[in-house]
């Protein structure tokens, strides 16, 4: 053999075919450990669940074998014998076991508080139990159920029923809500826990009496909490006072949580600067007792060196803050007070702080129809030897008529607007867009792209807001959709039109949005309509939008008055295309007056 072929033979392998075969390998290594690891965790999952569903074939096997009046939960309703939580241990393995027992009134023979009305409503008994696994990081419970019949023909009771409603901020059904209900009025006190079931209701049947004893408490896992409280323990008279139930009637309460949500507070100048360490209230508006009025939440807090406070798990609802034993008047606040929280929101609060003068008047000027503050408006504060007029800041655009037609680039005549793709009727009622008719029905989308508004100075936006609130059914889910693009630079072309994740492909459908963040610190404005229609017999009708935004550190709508004698002023305020106002106002302290100005029709 040549010598040049034997050294070929002895070379070995380079650097970089050893480090690339060994990457081959050890990934190859890790996707079979991988898979592997995959299918010893299901088999274990699966056994731990055949382990569940045996200790509740026991659990449930012991409740079938009880005497018919001894099936329920210990001090519950139905009372029994069957602790209402506990634990076991099986293979080296905790399991937390859950037993809920509910009497069942069958429609069979009529309903408890119905025609007929049963007034032996418990016919029979439903036992659900669930287990979960403390140790084995299960997400999920295995429930079994069973029901149980008496022996005999059920008898006259002189129980009653308890109806609970669990609904959200917008009136729909919680499924799935953890209620508490204890009667007090029995020795030891009766305690029910159970949850609300597709319609929203938890139906306590055949459950003991009591008159204002029954202390109820509704809450679910990322949600607010609601409860009834007594006279005694707010000193005020109770807006939602425990419960009474009578002998053979049927009592209906009810309840509203929702997702709950933050607050960012931030304490600033006019000149945006963080103010640190300024004491200030928060209470809401919601009212757990009255004469006198008991606010749910109601603290007095400070921020921190920062100048902000942030309020985590808050309940959705109107917010009010006020300066507590600081040398600070508020000035304004962005948004304007109060602070409206959204469920499941995330709600910044701007208050800009001043100098705290003996008397001051704080002006907030709103749309009457819209509760929008308004921009541009001149503000006059009047008084013998005083006189002084100050214009609110930037608040919203608003635009309420398109029958002017296409064309416009720039928003000069707010009845106009830049283009659509000719299938939107823009005047028939005049001014509302709706979709157009091709014969007798109409058609099935259109779009309109508005012209270019002019906000002056970069802003931040806050929301996008449209009427009318609701649509016929017959169109669909989403008959309205929106886009919006904001720049410093316009054109008539090049805009990115965005839905509220900044995404081309998104849109705002709710007829109250929070507008993307993205499109913050920019001048100018463009938003673009969707119409469509699941049945052309009918259309969508758009009567208005608005979109809010803020201006820097100018609060929206208000304008501050410092340094005042106490004493009765005239306050009058006027902006082009609205009815002027003008009254008295009497300021002492920190005054606050809120104007609402009519359009001029």
């Amino acid at each position: 053999m040549p010598r040049r072929d034997r050294k070929k033979i002895a070379r070995g392998f380079s650097l970089l075919e050893v480090v690339l075969s060994v990457g081959i390998f050890v990934l190859f290594a890790f996707g079979i450990y991988g898979g592997i690891n995959l299918i010893f965790k299901i088999v274990y999952q699966s056994r731990m669940r055949i382990l569940e569903t045996a200790i509740l074939a026991e659990k449930l096997e012991i409740a079938r074998n009880l005497p018919f009046d001894s099936v329920g939960i210990i001090n519950g309703s139905p009372a029994g014998l069957l602790p209402h939580t506990t634990t076991t241990i099986r293979n080296g393995q905790v399991f937390t076991l859950i037993t809920t027992v509910r009497n069942i009134d069958d429609p069979f023979d009529g309903l408890a508080g119905g025609s007929p009305n049963d007034t032996s409503p418990a016919d029979y008994k439903l036992v659900e139990i669930s287990a979960i696994c403390q140790t084995c990081l299960q997400k999920i419970p295995v429930i079994l159920s069973t029901t149980v019949a008496p022996k005999n023909l059920e008898g006259a009771t002189s129980n009653g029923s308890l109806f609970i409603q669990v609904f959200d901020a917008q009136g729909l059904p919680v499924v799935g809500a953890n209620v508490s209900a204890t009667n007090t009025a029995r020795a030891p006190n009766v305690v029910i826990q159970d949850t609300t079931d597709n319609t929203g209701w938890l139906k306590i049947i055949d459950t003991t009496t009591g008159t204002q004893s029954y202390y109820i408490s509704v809450t679910k896992n990322g949600f607010s909490r609601d409860y009834s409280v007594d006279a005694a323990s707010i000193g005020a008279t109770p807006i939602k006072p425990p419960s009474t139930v009578v002998t053979q009637t049927v009592t209906e309460v009810s309840f509203s949580i929702d997702r709950v949500g933050s607050m960012n507070l931030h304490t600033i100048n006019s000149g945006c600067s963080a103010i640190a360490n300024a004491d200030f209230n928060i209470r809401s508006e919601r009212l757990l007792g009255t004469n006198p009025d008991v606010y749910k939440y109601n603290q007095n807090l400070t921020t921190n060196g920062s100048g902000n406070y942030a309020f985590a798990s808050m309940e959705w609802g109107k917010y009010h803050f006020s300066a507590t034993n600081t040398p600070y008047d508020i000035a304004g606040s962005i948004p304007m007070l109060p602070a409206d929280l959204a469920p499941g929101a995330a709600q910044d609060v701007s208050l800009i702080l001043t100098s705290q003068s003996p008397n001051s008047l704080l002006v907030k000027v709103k749309d009457a129809g819209t509760g929008l503050p308004l921009s541009d408006t001149l503000v006059h504060l009047t008084k013998s030897g005083y006189d002084e007029s100050k214009t609110t800041g930037y608040g919203f655009m608003r635009q309420t008529d398109w029958s002017g037609g296409s064309g416009q680039v720039t928003s000069t005549d707010p009845a106009r607007y830049f283009a659509d793709d000719t299938n939107v009727d823009n005047n028939s009622p005049a001014g509302d867009l709706k979709l157009k008719k091709a014969g007798p029905d109409y058609l099935n989308s259109g779009w309109l792209e508005s012209s270019t508004f002019d906000l002056q100075t970069q802003v931040d936006f806050h929301s996008l807001i449209f009427q009318p609130v609701t649509q016929p059914p017959q169109t669909g889910t989403e008959p309205i959709k929106f886009q919006m693009a904001a720049t410093n630079t316009p054109s008539s072309s090049g805009w990115v039109y965005l839905g509220p994740d900044g995404a081309t492909s998104t849109y705002y459908v709710s007829t109250s949005s929070l507008v993307w963040s993205g499109l913050d610190n920019n001048r100018y404005l463009r938003y673009k309509v969707f119409l469509s229609t699941a049945d052309t017999g009918y259309t969508p009708l758009l009567s208005e939008v608005s979109i809010t935004y803020t201006n820097n550190c100018v609060p929206p709508g208000q304008v501050f008055f410092g340094g005042l004698g106490a004493g009765s002023y005239t306050l009058e305020v006027s902006r082009n295309g609205y009815i002027t106002n003008s009254g008295l106002v009497d300021v002492a302290g920190a005054t606050d007056a809120v104007v609402n100005l009519s359009p001029n029709i």
